[in-house]
């Protein structure tokens, strides 16, 4: 019944409802979900970004610097585990292809850890990293990105529930080894594909 009432929905909005992963509904919002408060950001003179670990050189920059970095853009569908799916999102901001000239990653990296505010993780390997969609990403839908959905800069990573793409991102690592980010230590699936309804457990 509520494959059906989704798929639904999803033609009734002019959608192929094979886009829509198992389990999820359609929604034309974009919800706003996380744990621990919104930070909020007044002045971005003292904002840095650093990328360390496994790599050649490491690197810190200030927002001004970071932005100075080539853009891309995309558009794409993103998927949280609360069930919700949004279509045709777009996000624009800098691809890590661009940061990987300047550190140089060792060939011993394999996975990233994206440190953000408040001390959350997440995890994944550097091949997600390198999707062509995988996005360090300062806008949404043309918009600087809102408080709520990640401001100044949060990681989006394709094809994989929204919880792995963090807001407020400050960092990434790289690693040799995988290492449990936030909701992973909570439950959550370490791989987090949404066509295999990887939610819980590993």
């Amino acid at each position: 019944m509520f494959r059906s009432k989704a798929e639904r929905k999803a033609r009734e909005l002019g959608y192929d409802p094979a886009r829509l992963p198992p389990g999820q509904y359609l929604t034309e919002k974009w919800p706003v979900l996380h744990a621990g408060n919104v930070p909020h950001y007044s002045d971005l003179a003292t904002w840095t970004f650093r990328v360390l670990g496994e790599v050649e050189n490491e690197l810190e920059l200030s927002w001004e610097q970071f932005n100075e970095l080539p853009q891309s853009s995309n558009v794409q569908d993103i998927h949280c585990v609360t069930r919700w799916s949004r279509f045709d999102a777009s996000f624009e901001g800098v691809h890590w292809s661009e940061l990987a000239k300047l550190v140089r990653p060792k060939p011993t990296a394999r996975f990233v850890i994206a440190h953000a505010e408040a001390g959350f993780t997440s995890n994944v390997p550097l091949s997600f990293l390198e999707d062509p969609n995988a996005l360090l990403a300062t806008q949404a839908d043309g918009e600087p990105l809102s408080p709520e959905h990640g401001y100044p800069l949060r990681l989006v990573i394709p094809g994989k529930y929204f919880w792995k793409s963090a807001k407020w991102l400050r960092a990434l690592e790289l690693s040799s080894i995988d290492r449990p980010g936030f909701w992973e230590r909570y439950g959550y699936h370490n791989d987090a594909d949404p066509w295999r309804q990887e939610r819980y457990g590993f």
